[in-house]
């Protein structure tokens, strides 16, 4: 199987524009520039559409991971946070944290978290990325939003609460 997208720049770093397709017609010449990919001007850039597609392909991983143990999700949304630093080799993706939180009926927090880490290893995008070292954690989440939290309002872990319709993790 293959896949095609285009980008064209015209221009210099600073004063040129880009645009980017992908044969599918999702993206048909989507602007870029210096401004979106380093200023945060409205548009997009190389390192959201690489957010984007970990996060689609994390999520449809989870699905099919918790589909093998028995369960379907209600939903599953995965967000995921790209850092872009410069460092002493020039600009660099530093990191990729995806946050999860999955609506499956009938799972427990051991159930989501053992489909979770196989969906770390199997999704295809988390393989091309190869992110290094890789920190996971689990935390529930109730049905009406009210998230379990922990200190500073970071993640609680799941182990000290009880089973919760809808789950929590996330991995970098």
């Amino acid at each position: 199987m293959e896949r095609f997208a285009s980008a064209m720049w015209k221009g210099g770093l600073k004063d040129g524009k880009g645009v980017v397709s992908s044969a599918s017609g999702a993206l048909s010449n989507a602007a870029y520039g210096f401004t979106t990919r380093f200023e945060n001007a409205k548009g997009t850039n190389p390192e959201e559409l690489v957010a984007a597609a970990h996060a689609g392909c994390f999520s449809m991983a989870l699905s099919g991971e918790l589909g093998k143990l028995g369960f379907t999700p209600d939903s599953i949304e995965t967000k995921a946070k790209l850092n872009f630093d410069k460092t002493d080799a020039g600009w660099t993706v530093t990191s990729i944290h995806l946050d999860v939180v999955g609506k499956v009926p009938k799972a427990d927090a051991a159930t989501f978290t053992k489909a979770a880490e196989a969906a770390k290893k199997g999704c295809p995008i988390s393989r091309l990325l190869n992110p290094s070292p890789t920190r996971f954690a689990v935390s529930g989440s109730s049905e009406r939003g009210r998230g379990l939290r922990g200190p500073r309002g970071g993640p609680r872990d799941t182990r000290r609460t009880r089973a919760r319709p809808s789950r929590r993790a996330s991995c970098s």
